[in-house]
């Protein structure tokens, strides 16, 4: 017995001390202040060293680097070291040991530090964390979903046993940090149904918490980007977090999250706002071409003019030092800024020489896209870009790439189509999808309308393989049997083709498919009769139906649109009225979701359509709100403030002549002015040619005026009055009023109430001229903005005939005639 007891004494004893001796390892690890200290305690207690101390070596190894900025990272020094191998061994050696925690922790950090995806650690690691999978905690599954990720193996088995886990206990995750790191992970081999209740729930959670770090909304602009779902209600929650979080964005986050806005279609005027702000003040602190070129990216399309001068001067600077990335990200902004600097652009090709085998296919086909948009005359470079191009087109077997570089093809200068590209056409033609077929058929017509084909029968060839893809195209849309799937690929089909081929057949299919309008693609539907302009009743009159249905699940900015498609086609559906007022309730009771130049839009509609919300109305025309959206116009992009401007007076007009009850007064007059001054339009021959015929009919150059400009600056074409007895009378013996300038003539004849002066029992004829623009596609139906300006014509005291064409107009012509 006591033997017995001295050993266990003993044993006791070695157990502690062990212990204690571990415990201060690992204190001593932790305490680390840089790596050297880290692989120095390796180095001494090799042999000492457990699983829980090489876990731990590994991750103080993560976090030292993780406190320094990204450049003064060191984490080639680290792996290249001897005793990071030792680790790596050991930790290999040691992981069946290890904690569920630890091995996700292992796995983290090493990926952190660079460590290749295909290393045996790495493997082991993975391989052991899957064998657990079912045990780990949500935070670690977490954090091991994110190392598949970042490993890229998207649709691996494991990812999939991860997303079958989060989907049996989503209603369990109840942290927002765990569950966006969860939804980037997985969203590469989820369903539709599952995607949307991940979407409720990160709705749900962020609705919960008020303090959100922007890192877990940014992570839900990726998966939305990853799973390619406009979402503008989860945007827009996002873009809040943003908002409150901005004195912690660096150029970093703000490149990020402009770039993921562009991709979902979202934008927000106050986050410029904020951003440009943030960019401004740090414009000085970056140096290097990487922070420079997202600079550039995030800044340079809302600059004023010194602050764009200052950005485009850099970039001529650094240009040699840009990577082939960056070279193209600033070109696309250059794009987008309408930036045509003949010094910067010859800069960028002279770089682009030495980036161009570089490049893979689709990034050759944007290059191209963004040098032609550019006006870029460097033909070497686009004989280069051709060679490569074509190189790319003989090995391709991807129908959309095909598709791709057939387009991009066509855009280069003086090209000559060879046999290659009508034989790689035809043999993905039965492969494509419709966006695909139009991409090919875009090129095809270009070519065979410039004669572009290097051989006769080239052309033959072409003509030939048009047909063809027109009949891939019919039988595409005869075997659709799902509106969804049907919209999804109509998004991006536009042009010729499709307006001259496909688009009827198109139209036919949708109706078809009427009983699947819902209200998850009413708004897709009617983005797509807005493209098309088809007034077609039976869609038309559906999407009403289901938007009263469920107005409430409907997204204000979603109605917005629907409202949109009515207006501007000027179509009443069924129960009209009701219709228009339960959108117009739900839109007042929600005006908060819009921002202000959003509002200025919204206000536009629905004046064109005849309806003026009190509070939308008051709201707008405010001082306050008109100074908001004056600073909110600054950073728009060109052509939507330009387009906001426009509305703005729209509205200002149809206001003071509908709503005059309102008293709000007309403010844009020197706006007209301007607009007016700077146009480029003048009267075309055809317009002069009709004015002679009238003014010989009506009995000389003092009847019948050309081009008017009327109060609140409607332009019409031509203007005659009537007495009474529907004579003419002349101009000049009435004393009636007009400035002439460059041909166009200005009315200054309202007296203060507003009335024309005319003699008793006269009548202005406003004499319109329409287009096809005008009106739907196959209809003789006028559209919403000719229909309220024959409406406003008529408030300012016209009679207004508006004729479509020639023949209607010589009608008109006889009509006077025959009263004369």
């Amino acid at each position: 017995m006591l033997c017995l007891r001295q050993v266990c004494l003993f044993t006791l004893r070695r157990y502690q001390a062990r212990t204690l001796s571990s415990d201060l390892l690992v204190s001593q690890i932790n305490s680390c202040t840089h790596e050297d200290e880290v692989f120095s305690l390796v180095g001494r207690n090799k042999a000492r060293l457990s699983e829980k101390h090489v876990a731990i070596a590994l991750n103080v190894l993560w976090q030292l680097q993780k406190k320094r900025p990204l450049l003064l990272r060191t984490s080639d020094y680290i792996r290249n070291h001897s005793q990071f191998l030792t680790l790596c061994i050991l930790a290999e050696n040691k992981v069946e040991h290890m904690e569920d925690e630890a091995i996700v922790d292992t796995l983290y950090s090493i990926l952190r530090l660079n460590v290749q995806d295909h290393d045996s650690l790495a493997e082991v690691l993975v391989t052991e964390a899957w064998k657990r999978l079912e045990r780990l905690s949500l935070p670690a599954l977490s954090k091991f979903a994110l190392c598949l990720y970042k490993q890229h193996r998207h649709f691996s088995p494991v990812i999939g046993k991860v997303a079958h886990i989060v989907d049996m206990k989503l209603d369990s995750i109840q942290d927002i940090r765990v569950l966006s790191v969860l939804m980037i992970s997985i969203s590469d081999v989820i369903s539709q149904s599952f995607r949307d209740r991940l979407l409720h729930k990160a709705e749900q959670l962020l609705e919960e918490n008020d303090e959100v770090h922007f890192n877990y909304a940014k992570r839900i602009l990726q998966f939305l980007q990853n799973v390619k779902l406009r979402y503008h209600p989860l945007v827009e929650k996002c873009n809040k977090i943003f908002l409150k979080s901005a004195s912690c964005l660096d150029i970093h986050s703000i490149g990020f999250i402009f770039g993921q806005y562009e991709q979902l279609g979202f934008d927000s005027a106050e986050f410029r706002l904020v951003a440009k702000q943030l960019l401004s003040e740090t414009i000085d602190d970056h140096h290097d071409p990487e922070t420079f070129a997202k600079l550039f990216f995030a800044l340079g399309p809302m600059a004023g003019s010194k602050v764009r001068e200052r950005l485009l001067l850099t970039a001529v600077h650094m240009a040699e030092e840009f990577s082939s990335h960056q070279v193209l990200v600033v070109l696309k902004t250059m794009q987008k800024m309408k930036c045509r600097n003949s010094h910067l652009l010859k800069k960028m090709a002279s770089v682009l020489h030495k980036h161009l085998d570089s490049y893979h296919v689709l990034q050759l086909v944007k290059l191209t896209q963004y040098l032609v948009a550019l006006r870029c005359h460097n033909l070497e470079l686009f004989a280069k870009l051709k060679m490569l191009l074509f190189g790319f087109l003989k090995s391709n077997v991807i129908p959309a790439d095909t598709a791709a570089i057939i387009r991009v093809l066509a855009m280069l200068p003086s090209f000559q189509v060879e046999e290659i590209i009508i034989s790689k056409a035809a043999a993905v033609l039965p492969q494509c999808r419709l966006h695909h077929l139009n991409c090919i058929a875009a090129a095809l017509v270009k070519w065979n309308h410039y004669d572009q084909f290097h051989w006769q029968n080239n052309s033959e060839l072409c003509v030939k393989l048009l047909q063809k893809l027109n009949d891939y195209g019919f039988q595409r849309l005869q075997k659709a049997n799902n509106l969804n799937l049907l919209l999804e690929e109509l998004t991006h089909v536009n042009g010729e083709w499709f307006e001259e081929v496909l688009k009827e057949e198109t139209m036919a299919v949708c109706q078809l498919l009427v009983d699947q309008i819902t209200r998850a693609n009413v708004l897709q539907l009617s983005f797509f009769l807005i493209k098309t302009n088809d007034r077609c009743p039976s869609l038309l009159d559906r999407i009403a139906s289901v938007t009263v249905e469920n107005i409430d699940k409907i997204h204000p900015f979603e109605i917005c649109f629907i409202l949109f498609l009515f207006s501007a086609l000027n179509y009443d559906p069924p129960a009209n009225e009701a219709f228009f007022e339960s959108c117009i309730q739900r839109l007042t009771s929600n005006l908060s979701f819009f921002e202000t130049h959003q509002l200025v839009l919204l206000g536009h509609v629905l004046a064109v359509a005849g309806y003026f919300p009190p509070v939308l109305i008051k709201r707008i025309f405010n001082v306050s709100f008109l100074s908001k959206l004056d600073a909110q116009l600054e950073v728009l992009p060109h052509t939507l403030k330009q387009r906001v401007r426009l509305h703005l007076m729209k509205l200002n007009r149809a206001v003071c002549l509908e709503c005059p009850e309102f008293h709000i007064p007309w403010f844009h007059e020197r706006y007209c002015q301007r607009v007016f001054h700077n146009s480029s339009s003048r009267i075309n021959p055809l317009r002069q040619h009709v004015h002679r015929m009238l003014t010989e009919i009506l009995g000389g150059s003092n009847y019948a005026r050309i081009s008017v400009l009327t109060p609140y600056y409607y332009e019409i074409d031509f203007e005659c009055i009537l007495d009474e007895n529907k004579k003419p009378l002349s101009y000049t013996a009435q004393h009636i009023p007009l400035d002439e300038v460059e041909g166009i003539h200005m009315r200054h004849d309202i007296n203060g109430e507003g009335r024309m002066a005319l003699p008793p029992g006269a009548q202005r004829i406003a004499l319109e001229f329409l287009d096809s623009k005008a009106f739907s596609k196959n209809s003789r139906h006028l559209k919403g903005e000719p229909a309220v300006k024959k409406r406003h014509l008529e408030m300012l005291g016209y009679q207004v005939v508006q004729v479509s064409s020639q023949q209607y107009f010589m009608s008109f012509l006889s009509w006077i005639n025959s009263a004369d």
